[in-house]
């Protein structure tokens, strides 16, 4: 990349010499300047920015948040693609460590715990299964985690990958939920926590069902969506009188794992890339957490990976 970038600025410089001028040696010297600093920019981001962690914290205020709520402790934690670190654990280690540190009363993992398949995950499992919440860990696939970009003698050894995957999830201790709801209780209060299998923007496959995993979205009960991709709630949620979700919690965009003064190319792709976003009634709420793991690419160029502390909070 770097090398791209100095021959396009290179080759802007010698058009004076179609004119029969002389090249712009000091846009060159720009050139060579940028593409060092791309370079350097590129090694931080692999060697250090990728195993940093950011915690953002969050106030939601929840409209008709049952009493017992109020306060909740959310920690939201998404594409962490362990397949990226071989079998070394030691920063989903670190991960782990950061997120009991915030004493969350709850977990959610929005997806996309693999690169191709299930194998990658045994290295982890034992520090996966070290996280600590009173009310549990829950989890859906994303996109990565049904095997897509792997090659398979046949569909039937595919879903026994994604089977194998969905097993050791729940021998982790995580709940996991597959087109399904679970409710948290505390003491007479409770809320809905659905989780939907990936359900995306083409060209992604669509596997999950949001009525078949809570028939009745615009009920009252108070309801957290986890849904992989943002561009579900952009398309199904958002600006819908008949759904009643209050907040809806993706992942998936990574923010393309380049992040600078607020801005990323993941804008071009998705409106919602990450943070905190509303549609206009104000009924419905979005936060993308962009990841703490890396794909493709193994760096990050300042979006560190995150970790999310959402605090629930009753409306005045």
């Amino acid at each position: 990349m770097p090398k791209l970038v100095f021959v396009v600025v290179d080759a802007v410089a010698l058009l004076p010499v179609l004119w029969h001028g002389r090249r712009w040696r000091w846009l060159s010297l720009t050139g060579g300047v940028i593409a060092i600093v791309a370079f350097l920019a590129m090694w931080w981001g692999a060697l250090v920015n990728r195993f940093r962690v950011d915690v953002r914290e969050v106030d939601f205020e929840f409209p008709h948040l049952p009493a017992a709520f109020d306060g909740f402790k959310i920690v939201q934690i998404s594409d962490l693609h362990v397949g990226t670190y071989g079998d070394d654990d030691r920063f989903v280690r670190k991960l782990v460590g950061v997120i009991n540190g915030l004493h969350p009363d709850a977990v959610m993992f929005t997806g996309d715990i693999v690169n191709r398949h299930s194998s990658e995950l045994i290295p982890f499992v034992d520090a996966l299964s070290g996280i600590e919440a009173p009310y549990g860990v829950f989890s859906i696939l994303g996109n990565h985690d049904y095997g897509d970009y792997a090659d398979w003698p046949s569909e039937a050894d595919k879903a026994a990958d994604v089977a194998v995957l969905c097993a050791m999830q729940e021998s982790m201790g995580w709940k996991l939920l597959l087109n399904q709801t679970e409710f948290i209780h505390s003491g007479r209060d409770s809320i809905a926590v659905i989780g939907v299998e990936n359900i995306g923007d083409p060209p992604f496959r669509i596997y999950g069902s949001l009525p078949k995993a809570y028939p009745a979205v615009g009920d009252s009960v108070s309801k957290i969506l986890l849904s992989h991709n943002p561009a579900h709630w952009t398309d199904s949620i958002a600006g819908h009188d008949d759904v009643n979700i209050a907040l809806t919690l993706s992942g998936h965009t990574h923010a393309m794992q380049i992040e600078v003064a607020g801005m990323s190319p993941a804008a071009l792709r998705y409106a919602t890339w990450g943070g905190m976003y509303g549609d206009e009634a104000g009924r419905h709420a979005l936060y993308v957490n962009i990841g703490a793991g890396t794909v493709g690419m193994p760096m990050r160029l300042g979006a560190t990976p995150e970790i999310t502390l959402i605090t629930l909070k009753a409306m005045p």
